[in-house]
């Protein structure tokens, strides 16, 4: 009997159960099919409105005007009062006696001095002295012209140089040799010395 009776409790509850859950389930069909639960939704969660606002475009002000420029008005300057007193030409019968005054003619020109040219001085030394031996054992032979220049002191202003060559450079070595070692005598022109260039020939040749 004891087991029985538990087992009549629990039918009885799993009955409420169901019939609680068949009564939810019945509701919620009849509040979908009323529009109670939309209200419900409406009251607990209203819907959102959305309003669309249209930006207004600003137009662009035009800028405003330059202002206006400042004419000056033209000063008229007046002209100045500038008086000229042009000379006035005058004419005369007076006759001027113009005399004429006698040039002499410049006397004529004194005629120049006599010139002594520069040339060799005294014991000027001879080629015989200055013959290159090499020159002499291959019987070489032949005349070389020397350049000078002798100054007031009758010394020479520069190196003698070679104005017209033998043929053989040894020869003209030693005819080059031979002119700086000389002396010279100045040149003179009305009576002063001066400088003076000339040439001299310097021979080589064997003696027979």
């Amino acid at each position: 009997m004891t087991a029985y009776a538990h087992d009549t409790n629990f039918f009885t509850r799993r009955t409420m159960v169901l019939f609680a859950i068949i009564a939810l389930h019945v509701f919620i069909l009849w509040a979908l099919a009323t529009g109670l639960a939309r209200k419900a939704i409406e009251v607990l969660a209203p819907p959102i409105q959305t309003e669309i606002v249209q930006e207004e475009t600003k137009k662009a002000e035009p800028p405003p005007p330059p202002p206006p420029e400042l004419v000056k008005p033209p000063v008229e300057v007046p002209p100045p009062d500038v008086t000229i007193d042009l000379p006035v030409e005058t004419t005369t019968t007076a006759i001027s006696n113009v005399t004429t005054k006698h040039t002499e003619a410049p006397p004529p020109p004194k005629p120049a001095g006599a010139k002594v040219p520069a040339r060799t001085g005294k014991n000027f030394p001879n080629s015989e002295d200055f013959y290159p031996p090499a020159s002499k054992r291959m019987n070489e032979e032949g005349s070389a012209t020397v350049h000078v220049c002798v100054g007031p002191n009758s010394k020479l202003t520069e190196p003698p140089t070679i104005a017209q060559s033998s043929g053989s450079a040894r020869l003209d070595d030693g005819a080059l040799n031979l002119a700086k070692a000389g002396r010279y005598q100045n040149g003179t022109e009305d009576g002063k010395p001066i400088t003076d260039c000339f040439n001299f020939r310097v021979k080589f040749q064997m003696s027979r």
